[in-house]
């Protein structure tokens, strides 16, 4: 998967994937904490989806309000529109707007990789079965490690090896974690996963 339209076709399946998914759960567990510290599953996906509400030219402005903090405006957003109907954050998820929106400078890799680990920041707590196909996230975990992506996140591996236990995937040398895929791209994010998910020294 190397070429634009292969990678957005994997950000739109990631999306319905999500979607179906999102449609099949409770009310009351859209109020789930998510990996995100402080959101619910509620939050994360009204910061998933934020292209599906706001323009580019609106984005921009209010980022400009928030003195181009983005993290302060990630969470505004993220606060407020959390309040939207379940059914209208789903609808915003399916949305055409999202299969082919990418991040200013990120690309459809940035695309993937947004949508990939909030999925999972909001399908994990939740204990729902899901699997990012294998292709997927080998391009989501190639690009968290390269180039000094991670530390993005405050996360530090080099001297360590990371190895999936679900993909012939792996990096790097030294002490080693050993998960599958989705899980180790979420360490790499700096979540903090349930008990048992992962074995070896954590990062």
């Amino acid at each position: 998967m190397t070429d634009d339209a292969d990678l957005q076709r994997a950000v739109a399946n990631e999306f319905s994937a999500l979607a179906d998914l999102l449609d099949g759960i409770s009310e009351a567990e859209w109020d789930t904490p998510s990996l995100c510290e402080g959101w619910r599953i509620r939050e994360v996906v009204a910061h998933l989806t934020m292209a599906a509400r706001y323009s580019g030219d609106e984005f921009m402005a209010r980022l400009r309000e928030c003195d181009f903090d983005f993290t302060r405006l990630s969470n505004e957003i993220a606060g407020r529109d959390a309040v939207l109907a379940t059914t209208e954050l789903v609808a915003n998820v399916r949305s055409d707007v999202m299969r082919h929106w990418t991040p200013p400078g990120g690309g459809y890799h940035g695309a993937l990789n947004h949508v990939v680990i909030h999925g999972l920041d909001a399908t994990v707590p939740l204990g729902v079965p899901r699997r990012v196909p294998e292709e997927t996230i080998r391009v989501v975990l190639n690009d968290l490690t390269a180039g000094g992506g991670h530390s993005n996140f405050g996360i530090d591996i080099e001297g360590r090896a990371l190895r999936a236990t679900d993909l012939d995937w792996s990096y790097g040398s030294g002490a080693e974690l050993r998960g599958a895929g989705e899980d180790l791209a979420l360490m790499i994010c700096g979540r903090r996963l349930p008990a048992g998910r992962v074995e070896g020294d954590p990062l």
